[in-house]
């Protein structure tokens, strides 16, 4: 068996599909769609005052988190695509996967902080001014996007002591981590012991804490006699329950079905539908489906 040690890397990318500019092409469109609709959200809520509320705050970071996510990721295929330069060095590699790997856990906080201000919202609303300070919205913004880099910073140390390689061509359209486990030769044991245990319980505890509060908010919903209420109340966190749902699902097809599967096609055509559509629709969602954007984008945009 072959063993190089690397000092740069070959991205695949989609090479290997026969309808590899029919996708470069389709990937483009829905990153400009992504790009364009998250610039829209974060514009809205430097502008317009209605929009200064704690729900438009995390919306906003959320908006942040998909530009870098998408950008990060997405942004090889357009190099392998005009340029047909394929390599990457080492450094540049493991930098795209901090930031995306950091992008992908803060996302999971800060659905969760979300998943949180939509309980107070519901189940305390006269107390909501008084517990959602903006002081306590930074604090919990802050302490998700500190969390999400302790938290990945074990498994890229881990990734970046690799010595030696079997290839160095990622089958993949970016450096993520487990086609780069793929082709190391070294041992991978802690890898894989700290991502199994560390990794899914953070995963397992987020996950929770955004269940909790929602068990509540139904309990609470279930209580408001009026019709109309009940309606005005599941409708405030119906947007936010949406993207949950699409996030999640997301993590399970990209990182469950695959094992399944046990292709790398698959890994690259589920980890687009996680880089590209879900930030792509995560914009859509709070916008076509949220009345205080439209007032927003009318009052702004004089439509």
């Amino acid at each position: 068996m072959n063993q190089t040690i690397i000092e740069g890397f070959r991205i695949k990318g989609f090479s290997d599909f026969a309808q590899q500019d029919q996708i470069s092409f389709l990937v483009l469109l829905i990153y400009l769609i992504c790009l364009g609709g998250n610039m829209t959200i974060l514009l809205l809520f430097c502008l317009d005052v209605h929009l200064h509320t704690p729900m438009y705050f995390f919306v906003s970071n959320l908006s942040v988190i998909d530009i870098v996510s998408s950008t990060t990721t997405l942004h090889r295929i357009f190099v392998i695509f005009t340029t047909h330069n394929h390599m990457i060095s080492a450094p540049a590699c493991m930098t795209q996967l901090f930031i995306f790997s950091t992008a992908s856990s803060n996302e999971i906080s800060i659905l969760t902080a979300m998943s949180f201000d939509r309980y107070v919202a519901i189940c305390r609303p006269l107390y909501y001014h008084t517990i959602m300070t903006w002081r306590l919205c930074g604090l919990l913004a802050s302490v998700c996007w500190v969390f999400a880099s302790i938290e990945v910073f074990p498994t890229i140390y881990f990734i970046s002591r690799f010595t030696c390689y079997v290839s160095k061509e990622i089958d993949h359209y970016f450096c993520d981590i487990l086609p780069i486990r793929d082709i190391t030769c070294s041992d991978t044991s802690v890898l894989d012991l700290f991502i199994l245990i560390f990794g899914n319980l953070v995963i397992f505890i987020l996950l929770c804490l955004t269940i909790v509060p929602y068990t509540f908010i139904i309990s609470c919903i279930l209580k408001i006699t009026s019709s109309s209420g009940r309606y005005k109340a599941f409708y405030t966190c119906s947007l936010h329950l949406m993207v949950v749902g699409i996030f999640y699902s997301s993590i399970f097809l990209q990182y469950m079905v695959t094992v399944l599967v046990g292709t790398m096609g698959s890994n690259k055509i589920f980890s687009l539908f996680n880089t590209a559509v879900v930030p792509m629709l995560n914009p859509l969602i709070y916008s076509l489906k949220n009345k205080d954007v439209k007032s927003a984008l009318l009052r702004q945009f004089k439509l």
